[in-house]
């Protein structure tokens, strides 16, 4: 398994555990006692769908599709990288930049939230050059 693979993987994995545990957070306490997890709805969200789902699929696509060619068969693997810093940057900004857009106690969260889309998109358009070539007919 390349180690881009790993990483997309275990990466993966921890927003899954980290979004299932806000899941639990938020229906189990007050939010009312508890204002901060309001928030917290569009951020497990994301960490469940682009951090876990989106990565896991990223990675074993990038382990498992047809190779490109014999002396190069993955590609660019720098565009891999790219792909996983923009993803992992881009949902790191997300969970820093939704609590801060909903209480209000920071100047500029929206920008914080435009620049995690911008890096997920980044990411993600990174990953589609990467792979594009590899999905191919017999």
């Amino acid at each position: 398994m390349p180690c881009l693979t790993r990483y997309f993987i275990k990466a993966g994995l921890l927003y899954f555990g980290g979004g299932l545990a806000l899941v639990f957070l938020s229906n189990l306490l007050a939010l009312d006692e508890y204002p901060w997890l309001a928030s917290a709805t569009p951020v497990y969200f994301h960490m469940i769908m682009v951090g876990w789902i989106t990565q896991i699929i990223m990675g074993v696509s990038f382990w498992m599709f047809p190779a490109l060619a014999r002396d190069n068969p993955r590609g660019n693997e720098r565009l891999g990288w790219l792909a996983w810093a923009g993803i992992n940057l881009g949902m790191m900004a997300r969970m820093v930049g939704e609590p801060l857009s909903a209480s209000g106690t920071s100047v500029f969260p929206g920008l914080v939230l435009i620049l995690s889309a911008l890096l997920q998109w980044l990411g993600g358009l990174a990953y589609v050059v990467l792979i594009w070539p590899r999905v191919k007919g017999k």
